[in-house]
């Protein structure tokens, strides 16, 4: 007797073929199964007879088969099927497949058969044969000009079947080899009455509240809809459901934050002072308010718990610089950390600078480097003693070291703190969910020489969220913005340029390095995937050959590709810091964070395949220095045009992200900040409204429930959605 927790390997029809691959995609029962949703539909649900009023349009169409057969071409390998079908107008659709001979199998002549694609008009061509159907379709290619009505390779089913694959808003799951949505939703079909005895973990007085529909009827509507209306509700059921335990966990976090002792540093306002006052430049209003924030927060006994979130360039690294003195004047230590080891060493220079007047141990600890520097070594700036990483982690546990930067590497286990009061994580949203999850725990459970007391944490990211994504991801965190840039910052000038403009950028481009300046070049990946292939290798390979000896030819170009390894990134990195090379070509590999101040200009290919904010985060690669910037947007097709534009119109990251938010949707906009949350959730991420719907609803239900022990169905729920998904 088959129920929702049956493994899959028990059910009759699925062979261990298709379980391996099942078990690839995480499914093992029959409820996981249930709950794999489909990630778009094909709108099928318009049954009509043939008519040029459809030409254009996805339909479908039903009537009798009147021909059916596989013409095989040798010399190709290949086989097309084909089938003609004639509607209850006796109207002529000729369909065809290639290399599905099976198909004929399903349709012979006389039998009933409905199929679902977009209607196309095909011709003029002769058919061999002098049958009735081929009479016939010729019949109705003459009365069109010599065109007949056409669907290449539709979707099919007997007309005797309910409607599956056909005739309706038709789910389409995300594939994987070995595997078909069609397959899947004939599982999911004969499975689905099971889902009747699923125990619903929305309370039921949430849904009345909301007018949810329970669990079964939204399963049932989110893989078989009746139609787009029932489908939303059911789909705003599931987002509301997986928001609701995003908003109990990140308030379980931050209760449990609170519960937790800290250090209390006090404010030290004569120290602060006289370090702001001695800075080359102002602090901004944004930059002030910050840094109040973060130093309230360190004299609380409670950990802070903070995330810095500022524009590109608007000065997080002073803040960051602030907090770490003022932790370190109280005696404490600080540790940085950085999610590669070329933006650790930065880091590592840019905090020997800004303290060079000041009595602070500095160390750099990654794979590569294990540095220090300090006043007793004596050496300047930039030439910092390399040390054996045995004796480092010594002066670390000995108290000798104030400020410790590093890699991840910093949480290894032999890692050990004499008095470590706050922690500073970089770029945190690429650490990757399963990094950014031990992070945060590791923070709890350092050896920090005070087994009483856990480290403040601030986190730092240089991606403006936009508020609704702020609201649903980050609700176990206090929020600091820096959304004002410095004053001595020239806005970046940036341009889309047409291919007939391309010969002109590049003699602007000579032009700015003749004059000792420095560029970028940004190809985008050609593969969609999260690694690069061999192929965008290849491709940025090509294009910096093509540029040194076509282009450049006067000028040194450096080449930088993720299938680099760290320490030659960094060499490629440090070369072109010190100008070795004059132009650097990149994939969209090139680190966010890293400062070239002789850069000023940026051109970036294809732009479109890149999203708003992604395209802001490489514009802010220039800018830095006092010389005026220009980024160069170089679009292949013209339709992105309205989307790319809104680059040249402003330099605000906040207002670039929001907009980036509102035409891709959240799951784009969040590909780097990886949440790990369905895709149904993603989608709803921009309704405010859901979001503090679920949020309002979690904080009363812990109010009277802070255990849960009064809902356990929703108690396991949050647990396996806990280990799947982090939150900050």
């Amino acid at each position: 007797m088959l129920d929702i927790n049956t493994s899959l390997k028990s059910v009759p029809r699925i062979t261990p073929k298709y379980i391996r691959v099942m078990e690839k995609l995480g499914l093992f029962t029959i409820k996981d199964l249930l709950f794999y949703l489909p990630f778009r539909y094909d709108d099928f649900s318009k049954i009509v007879p043939l008519s040029n009023d459809f030409v254009g349009q996805a339909i479908t169409v039903e009537g009798k088969i009147t021909k059916a057969k596989n013409n095989r071409l040798f010399r190709r390998k290949m086989t097309i099927t084909e089938i003609i079908l004639e509607d209850e107008n006796e109207n002529l659709l000729k369909a065809v497949w290639f290399n599905q001979p099976y198909i004929l199998e399903n349709f012979p002549v006389g039998s009933t058969a409905r199929f679902s694609g977009k209607l196309g008009m095909s011709g003029p061509a002769s058919t061999r044969g002098d049958n009735r159907s081929s009479t016939r379709l010729d019949s109705a290619r003459q009365a069109r000009g010599g065109k007949y009505f056409s669907m290449s390779n539709p979707a099919f089913e007997k007309s005797t079947r309910d409607t599956t694959n056909t005739g309706r808003l038709v789910p389409i799951y995300s594939e994987t080899s070995g595997i078909t949505s069609k397959w899947i939703r004939w599982q999911i079909k004969t499975l689905l009455p099971l889902a009747k005895n699923i125990p619903d973990i929305l309370p039921e007085e949430i849904r009345k509240k909301y007018s949810l529909p329970d669990i079964y009827t939204t399963l049932l509507q989110i893989h078989f809809p009746d139609d787009m209306e029932k489908l939303l509700r059911a789909q705003k059921r599931m987002a509301f459901q997986e928001m609701f335990l995003v908003q109990i966990r990140t308030l379980e976090i931050r209760k449990n934050w609170e519960e937790k002792d800290s250090n209390k540093i006090e404010f030290n306002e004569k120290l602060i002072k006289k370090f702001t006052l001695e800075l080359p430049f102002k602090l901004t209003d944004a930059q002030r308010k910050a840094t109040f924030e973060i130093l309230k927060d360190l004299e609380k006994p409670r950990p802070m718990n903070r995330l810095l979130n500022g524009d590109v360039g608007s000065g997080k690294t002073i803040v960051a610089a602030i907090s770490a003195l003022q932790t370190i004047s109280a005696g404490y230590q600080t540790a940085l950390m950085a999610p590669t080891e070329v933006l650790a060493r930065q880091h590592f220079e840019s905090f020997c600078e800004i303290f060079k007047d000041y009595n602070i141990n500095i160390a750099l600890l990654t794979s590569s480097y294990k540095l220090i520097s300090s006043k007793d070594t004596e050496c300047p700036i930039g030439h910092s003693v390399s040390k054996d990483r045995g004796e480092l982690l010594k002066e670390i546990s000995d108290g000798k070291i104030n400020l410790v930067i590093g890699t991840h590497a910093l949480i290894q286990k032999d890692v050990k703190f004499k008095n470590l009061a706050l922690v500073i994580i970089d770029e945190q949203h690429r650490f990757g969910v399963a990094q950014r999850a031990t992070l945060q725990s590791e923070t709890m459970n350092l050896d920090d020489g005070n087994k009483k007391a856990i480290p403040h944490l601030l986190t730092m990211t240089a991606t403006p969220i936009p508020r609704t994504l702020a609201i649903a991801f980050f609700g176990s965190l206090d929020l600091s913005i820096l959304d004002e840039m410095p004053k001595n910052r020239k806005p970046i000038i940036t341009k889309i340029i047409t291919p007939s403009e391309r010969n002109n950028i590049y003699e602007f481009i000579k032009s700015e390095i003749k004059k000792g300046q420095q560029a970028f070049v940004i190809l985008p990946l050609i593969e969609e995937s999260l690694s690069e292939s061999m192929v965008d290798v290849k491709a940025v390979k090509e294009e910096h050959a093509r540029l040194s000896r076509v282009i450049f030819p006067e000028f040194k170009l450096g080449l930088l590709h993720g299938k680099l390894k760290a320490k030659e990134k960094e060499d490629v990195m440090e070369k072109f810091k010190n100008k070795e090379f004059d132009i650097l070509v990149s994939t969209s590999v090139v680190e966010v964070g890293i400062d070239i101040p002789n850069a000023t200009v940026i051109l970036i290919e294809n732009c479109e395949r890149f999203g708003l904010t992604q395209l802001h985060q490489f514009r802010g690669r220039v800018g830095r220095g006092k010389e005026q910037s220009y980024c160069f947007l170089f679009l292949s097709s013209r339709d992105a045009i309205n989307r790319v534009s809104t680059l040249e119109k402003t330099n605000d990251g906040f207002e670039i992200s929001e907009h980036d938010l509102k035409l891709r949707g959240p799951g784009q906009f969040f590909g780097t900040i990886q949440s790990g949350l369905p895709d149904i959730a993603m989608k709803h991420l921009s309704n405010v409204k859901l979001i503090k719907f679920a949020r309002t609803e979690a904080k009363d239900l812990l109010e009277v429930d802070p255990k849960l022990k009064g809902h356990p169905l929703l108690a396991d729920a949050l647990k396996k959605f806990s280990e799947k998904i982090h939150l900050e």
